[in-house]
């Protein structure tokens, strides 16, 4: 079970996503909805989500946003919008349904977090701490919390976003709060540098 990681969060808790063969449900919330009420205790299983670009990029089907981004003025022209899309992280086509829970020390695929650039800073440091390899910030602006920080960590390694105009604005966290996604597999290693890294103001 993790400890230290959690204890980043200044609100509400880490949340888990774990991938899984069972049946779930068609929700018509959007994935970031889900997320942000799973940080707040709620549980979902859910075999699809009410946002299209989710439903791209968490493998639900293969039907690309790029209409839907042009039109919506983010991008001046149809190929920015093209690469745009091209550009994100995206799951394979997905079987089965993601459970969505707050983090109890159960598995999970990836852990979800929102923190404050300080805390952020020092998951960065724990991530670096055994081996100095920095971490690569991938991000658009677009599809933060399922691309930046769900789909993207599911190759291997943290994902950090400083949102998206979706998320921030259909689920609602804070103006000074970074996603963060974190996958299984170097869960456990960032857990144990936190206990190990000095604090920032020491």
């Amino acid at each position: 079970m993790l400890r230290y990681i959690p204890e980043l969060m200044d609100k509400g808790s880490s949340v888990s996503i774990l991938f899984t063969e069972e049946s779930g449900s068609d929700s018509p919330l959007l994935y970031c909805e889900m997320i942000q009420k799973a940080r707040y205790g709620e549980s979902f299983q859910v075999r699809s989500q009410g946002c299209k670009v989710g439903a791209y990029v968490l493998g639900e089907n293969s039907t690309s946003p790029e209409d839907y981004y042009f039109g919506s003025g983010r991008y001046e022209n149809r190929p920015a919008a093209k690469r745009a899309v091209s550009s994100l992280s995206r799951l394979e086509k997905r079987a089965g349904s993601m459970k969505i829970t707050p983090y109890t020390g159960r598995n999970f695929n990836i852990l979800i977090l929102f923190l404050k650039p300080e805390r952020a800073m020092r998951l960065i440091h724990a991530y670096t701490f055994a081996r100095g390899d920095h971490i690569e910030m991938r991000t658009g602006g677009i599809a933060s919390v399922c691309s930046d920080c769900t789909a993207y960590p599911a190759q291997g390694a943290p994902g950090i976003s400083l949102g998206c105009k979706g998320s921030r604005k259909h689920s609602g966290y804070a103006d000074d709060e970074l996603v963060v996604g974190i996958p299984f597999d170097i869960a456990a290693e960032i857990d144990r540098a936190l206990s190990k890294i000095p604090e920032t103001f020491e």
